[in-house]
């Protein structure tokens, strides 16, 4: 009686995760032919050029891809493809003191994304993305820009992330 109703219960599961389609337990979702992806060199196009952000980005971008799927990182011919620019990077005075200087300011960057999905085109995706870091106005930009740019291009990546593989 006891094999029967472990038989019942597995047989339940196995339906229940067959009927619900693919998943897949690297957290994306993406069809199984999806073997590899590319990262193409998001250059920095906006007005205020800093010099290094558009490499790094691309880097975290690949680092975040690798990290969390099992896709393999190719130069050339990925299944997937991103590419795009850097479109935004500004510091602004955000509050002000009652003498009227900036109390505070926020550094913002946007990023411009092409996502091509070669298995599934109908996933292709082009779509700006933006994060901003606010810091005391009496620091200055190169003084924050390392942790800074750790929090918007975490949160960036994680976004892209989210919208092109994780579907969210």
């Amino acid at each position: 009686m006891k094999n029967f109703l472990a038989s019942i219960v597995l047989l339940a599961v196995a339906v229940s995760i067959y009927s619900c389609g693919a998943y897949s337990f690297t957290g994306i979702s993406v069809s199984p032919e999806v073997k590899t992806f590319q990262v193409n060199f998001f250059q920095n196009q906006a007005p205020i050029v800093r010099p290094g952000i558009d490499q790094r980005f691309t880097n975290e971008l690949q680092d975040l891809i690798q990290d969390q799927t099992n896709l393999t990182l190719v130069t050339t011919n990925g299944d997937i493809v991103y590419e795009g620019e850097i479109v935004q990077y500004n510091v602004a005075p955000m509050t002000a003191t009652s003498q009227s200087t900036a109390a505070q300011s926020r550094l913002t960057i946007a990023v411009n994304v092409r996502f091509y999905d070669s298995k599934d085109p109908k996933q292709d995706l082009e779509q700006r993305f933006s994060f901003f870091y606010d810091f005391d106005a009496a620091r200055t930009e190169n003084e924050i820009q390392q942790e800074a740019l750790d929090e918007i291009y975490t949160r960036l990546t994680q976004d892209i992330f989210n919208a092109t593989l994780a579907r969210w």
